[in-house]
């Protein structure tokens, strides 16, 4: 519920073109920052999920999640740019804003605080739709070499993992995420553990600038939502796969539960590495859509630099990441497992 000070604001910017919505909506910094600054002084804590929009399930656990942990939500879906290379898919990402909009309102939690018996349902109190020019006031090109402006790198850890077969997409990742901080100023923010590198550079990009909203401990790591029918995780690419792609998919998820249970056996990393091959080559089809494999690595997620092929993991160390990429046709999917636990992930 939104108080008397907050209610105002919910009309001050325009609706044009905007489908309707029960929860308010801003298309600009300076309306939120209006609306930002009723929640301070009301002092309460504020929750924020970023997005690209094509939302799911994986989305709404981050939604739910800070439900229960803050005063209110915001939701902000913004496909940007920076983070796509000149020959990736940003004309044809999926934009399905209205629907966005109905999945978004159906969320609620129940909540009960210590000083009453009764229950509160919060809902999303705010979604953030900003424009490209309003993110991007120098203006954005997809060839970064054509690119004049501000960017944010976190030097040394997105080069790994993604950052091999992206080079260019954790420089836009950065970026845009480091304008949504300073535009909504989150208690805290939630992030998905599917793209784990993303959260490890972001927590790094928190402590590395001194940010406070949020610090790095009030940037939160979130369980990878999955179909309960075959474990698939959860990503607004699924929309990409054929049906029978689709049925392949969840074979990057087994592959690396079987390199994960290789690694508990005490295997060396070739060989744990060799067995999730095995699971992908095995199940290959000679008609349909083709798998091939980008990459299965064990990655330190402290540095982010590959483990060496002898195991050298001490008890009580920083947890391993175990992560993979494989396109399925025409379709890029990503997954992982944390060798330790998510808590330990600094």
């Amino acid at each position: 519920m939104f108080s008397s000070r907050l209610r105002p604001f919910v009309r001050t910017m325009s609706t044009t073109a905007l489908p309707p919505s029960s929860i308010p909506l801003f298309t600009t910094v300076a309306s939120f920052r209006q609306w930002r600054e009723a929640a301070r002084k009301e002092n309460k804590s504020v929750g924020f999920v970023p997005t690209m929009g094509a939302l799911h399930d994986g989305h709404m656990s981050l939604v739910r999640r800070s439900l229960a942990e803050n005063d209110l939500t915001v939701m902000s879906i913004f496909v940007n740019p920076a983070q796509f290379a000149p020959h990736e898919d940003l004309a044809t990402y999926p934009r399905t804003l209205p629907r966005d909009l109905e999945v978004l309102e159906a969320q609620s939690v129940s909540v009960t605080s210590g000083l009453s018996s009764d229950p509160t349902i919060r809902t999303p109190s705010a979604v953030f739709l900003p424009s490209v020019q309003e993110m991007y006031p120098s203006g954005i090109h997809q060839d970064p070499a054509a690119q004049k402006g501000t960017f944010i790198e976190v030097k040394g850890y997105g080069e790994q993992m993604e950052g091999q077969s992206r080079p260019t997409f954790f420089r836009g990742v950065a970026t845009v995420v480091t304008k949504l901080f300073n535009a909504i100023e989150p208690t805290n923010a939630y992030f998905g553990q599917k793209d784990i590198q993303q959260c490890l550079v972001l927590k790094r990009l928190s402590r590395d600038l001194l940010l406070s909203h949020p610090d790095p401990e009030h940037l939160h790591i979130v369980p990878t939502a999955r179909d309960p029918s075959d474990d698939l995780a959860l990503s607004s690419r699924n929309a990409y796969l054929s049906l029978e792609g689709r049925q392949l998919a969840p074979t990057l998820y087994r592959a690396l539960q079987a390199a994960e249970q290789a690694w508990n056996d005490g295997q060396q990393k070739a060989f744990c590495v060799e067995r999730a091959t095995d699971v992908i080559r095995s199940a290959s089809v000679s008609e349909g859509p083709q798998l091939r494999l980008d990459y299965i690595e064990f990655n330190d997620s402290g540095s982010l630099e590959p483990l060496e092929g002898t195991r050298c993991v001490e008890p009580g160390s920083q947890p391993v990441i175990l992560s993979g990429a494989m396109w399925v046709g025409t379709t890029r999917l990503i997954d992982n497992i944390v060798l330790g636990t998510i808590e330990q992930l600094k």
